[in-house]
């Protein structure tokens, strides 16, 4: 939650500085790229494979062996990110050209986006080793100290374009060394606590390694499947190139939005779940597999659905409270809007793929989800195509979200199929009960917009704090009818997963 918050700092604070032009527009393109290798290197295809057997060679192998799994694997990491990095650098403006060509039209945005991508493209080799870190951190239960490392990319961007953007020319360049110098704090920050477990080591290349073969393994159809997530975004970049000048940064500035419930939610449940369901896998605890999915699932349920209503009911107050000053102009904010409203009808999907995914990978099961997933690209393209003319930007961001509830539905259909989830009892009065109360409060939230002031109006304070008094009567409302209807905290206990 605090790195979330001080995403919505940054970002406020871009917008405030840089609006929503070429500048940003170059700046989203550059930090994107790196970004999604990182999710497919790291984050995705790398945790997929080696937290279920860094998880089984902790439980059965011993403290050595683990230290010298552990090793290996950062040796091959290592050798791996460091020529990617090397080959994103030297071709950075072939990158710029095959994923934005829409820029090749305008020189100048073209080339500042070549030059943010060399700068910020080091952030793969430290982002994906700092993942690698927090990979065997959650594996060993010290969920917080790589749920806190985000917070480090935040502050150091803010302190960068507060206080030197003054010293870079163009003055947006000091966005790229912000994120540089934030991957090199995320990663370090780690390391002492690696070495309070016994687990920094370092690296080593063995190839011939069973281990590293087995996760090389694993590693393949992983990155396919990841993969599929992140060229669909990539396409939807493409087609943003195209589109108004704003139209990249209009869809980032609401995916941020989006991103407080999804990362919060969605990562945390998604990194809690991996490592717990390997351990109950490991175990051949069949019965507790089932119990931790039905919980991820309702706990879930129970605060994406009233996210997700809020996002698309409180999609001007948002936009207008957090991003509309400086040059960041009222159509800014409104197209803004209308993409976060778009992205507010996937939200329960796109995390509940968070949610639903682990219980594949815990099982060492990648296909299917990769199988998936190319499902879900080829439908993502297709929707594109159909929503770009009609919708433009909000088109884009509409496809998102519908393809995302089509991958969770698929998801749970072949875990039910494949016999290796029972839901547990009780699950329609639940429906039943988070239905009455998001009635309720959407009802409470529609009062207080119809009785507030334009948003565009007043300073920035008075801007947050109604919006704080919308949100608060909204989440108030939530849990007090959860209450009435016989909800309790106990209920949703994380007992299972300590």
């Amino acid at each position: 939650m605090l790195s979330r918050v001080l995403g919505f700092v940054r970002d406020t604070i871009i917008a405030r500085v840089f609006g929503a032009g070429i500048a940003t527009d170059a700046f989203v393109v550059a930090f994107k790229l790196p970004n999604l290798l990182r999710r497919i290197f790291a984050e995705g295809a790398f945790s997929q494979a080696f937290v279920p057997i860094l998880a089984e060679y902790k439980n059965q192998q011993g403290e050595e062996a683990t230290r010298t799994f552990v090793a290996y694997i950062a040796g091959l990491l290592t050798l791996a990110l460091a020529l990617v990095t090397l080959l994103g650098v030297i071709a950075a403006p072939f990158i710029v050209w095959a994923t934005a060509p829409g820029f090749a039209a305008n020189p100048e945005k073209f080339e500042l986006t070549s030059g943010l991508l060399r700068v910020t493209f080091p952030y793969i080799f430290l982002i994906s080793l700092s993942s690698f870190a927090s990979a065997i951190l959650n594996t060993w239960n010290r969920f917080s100290i790589p749920a806190f490392a985000p917070t480090l990319l935040n502050v150091s961007m803010i302190v960068f374009a507060l206080f030197l953007t003054p010293y870079f020319d163009p003055p947006v360049m000091v966005l790229g060394w912000g994120v540089l110098a934030g991957g090199v704090l995320q990663l370090v920050y780690q390391l002492p606590y690696l070495k309070k477990i016994g687990m920094l080591v370092l690296p080593r290349l063995n190839l011939r390694d069973t281990g590293v073969w087995r996760v090389l393994k694993q590693m393949l159809p992983a990155i396919l499947g990841v993969s599929v997530a992140q060229i669909s975004l990539i396409i939807n970049t493409v087609f943003a190139s195209f589109l108004a000048a704003g139209s990249v940064s209009w869809m980032y500035y609401a995916d941020r939005l989006m991103e407080l419930p999804s990362g919060v939610l969605g990562v945390a449940l998604g990194t809690i779940l991996l490592p717990s369901l390997s351990k109950t896998y490991a175990s051949k605890d069949r019965g507790e597999y089932s119990r931790l999915l039905d919980w991820g699932l309702r706990l879930c349920l129970l605060l994406v659905v009233p996210c997700m209503v809020g996002l698309a009911l409180l999609a001007e107050p948002l936009t207008a409270a957090l991003f509309q000053y400086g040059k960041f102009t009222a159509h800014d904010a409104l197209m803004t809007q209308r993409a976060l409203i778009a992205y507010a009808v996937g939200l329960l999907g796109i995390i509940l793929i968070k949610v639903l995914a682990p219980g594949f990978y815990a099982h060492q099961n990648i296909r299917t989800p990769v199988r998936i997933a190319l499902l879900t690209l080829v439908a993502t393209q297709l929707m594109n195509l159909v929503f770009i003319g009609p919708l433009q930007h909000v088109g884009l961001a509409l496809s998102i979200s519908l393809a995302a509830c089509l991958n969770a539905g698929l998801l749970f259909w072949k875990l039910r199929q494949q016999k290796m989830f029972e839901p547990q009892a009780g699950w329609a009065a639940f429906a039943v009960k988070i239905g009455i109360a998001v009635v309720l409060m959407a009802g409470v939230l529609l009062a207080l917009l119809w009785l507030m002031p334009a948003w565009g109006e007043g300073l920035m304070v008075e801007r947050l704090l109604r919006l704080m008094l919308v949100v608060g009567a909204g989440a108030g409302t939530y849990f007090a009818a959860l209450a009435l209807l016989g909800f309790r905290p106990r209920h949703f206990s994380r007992r299972a997963v300590a």
